[in-house]
């Protein structure tokens, strides 16, 4: 079999290996506005734990979801930055962000389920919905990331 260089034909106004550089500045400048992003979070965070009273169970719950935001600001960063190397956005990285945002949701519903036990009857069959279907969206999700890994796998 000869192997064929695959050439890019050129469509546009401009040269591609100019509206290249351009998207690689543009994604460049994401990254180190997402590590900023991250960093503030994080410092805030901080400050917001030390100054919740009471720190049990109040403080720690917000820690866990705080810690949780910056996780996923980290992985948006980490897709952002494969893209360099890469040069596609990889699929598996958005779905795991998905999940770590599901899961991010349903334990901020279930501590508030928790620590409001002043809740009407609607207000809490609300909040069991939600966490049900953010449960069916993590299911769905880790589905969509074992299909992916399985097509990545025959590929290889």
């Amino acid at each position: 079999m000869a192997d064929k260089k695959t050439e890019r034909v050129e469509t546009s106004i401009l040269p591609l290996k100019y509206v290249d550089l351009v998207e690689d500045i543009f994604h460049a400048v994401l990254a180190i506005a997402l590590f900023a992003i991250g960093v503030g979070a994080f410092f805030f965070s901080i400050k917001r734990l030390l100054n919740t009273a009471p720190f049990f169970p109040n403080g720690m719950i917000q820690g866990v979801n705080d810690i949780l935001f910056i996780v996923i600001i980290l992985e948006i960063l980490r897709t952002v930055i494969s893209r360099f190397t890469d040069g596609v956005f990889q699929l598996d990285k958005f779905l795991i962000i998905g999940v770590i945002a599901a899961v991010r949701h349903i334990l901020t519903v279930g501590a508030s389920l928790t620590l409001e036990s002043s809740k009407s009857n609607e207000a809490f069959n609300r909040s069991i919905y939600e966490m049900g279907l953010n449960a069916l969206i993590v299911v769905a999700l880790v589905f969509a990331i074992f299909l992916s890994k399985a097509a990545h796998r025959k590929r290889a």
